[in-house]
């Protein structure tokens, strides 16, 4: 489990990462929690790997439950803010311009739709 977690939350992470970021802050907390839900997912799984589970009095049960449940709340949070940002790419980038250059190229949109997949 822990390792699908890292596979999935790099594979959120750099499809974020190579779309430019039109809104910021939608994304940037799609970035927060991916890179965080990674990270947290390899300090766990390492204080199994190198046996300090036996060490540390901690229900891991109860532990692991209380992590992956914020994990899917953290994540579906994201996913929603993600699917919005993709929801907007016809929208014009600026407002006041005379071009016709949408929020999410054509790439950016087909990147933005696998990130929120």
């Amino acid at each position: 489990v822990f390792l699908s977690l890292q596979l999935f939350g790099t594979i959120v992470w750099i499809l974020v990462a190579s779309t430019g970021v039109p809104l910021p802050l939608l994304q940037g907390w799609v970035m927060f929690v991916a890179v965080t839900a990674w990270f947290l997912s390899i300090v766990f799984l390492s204080v199994f790997l190198f046996g300090y589970a036996n060490r540390i009095a901690v229900n891991w049960n109860q532990a692991d439950f209380i992590f992956h449940g914020a994990t899917f709340v953290f994540y579906f949070g994201a996913f929603l803010l993600q699917a919005a940002t993709t929801s907007l790419h016809h929208f014009p980038r600026k407002f006041n311009s005379t071009t016709q250059e949408r929020l999410l190229s054509g790439r950016e949109y087909n990147i933005s739709i696998a990130a929120s997949v």
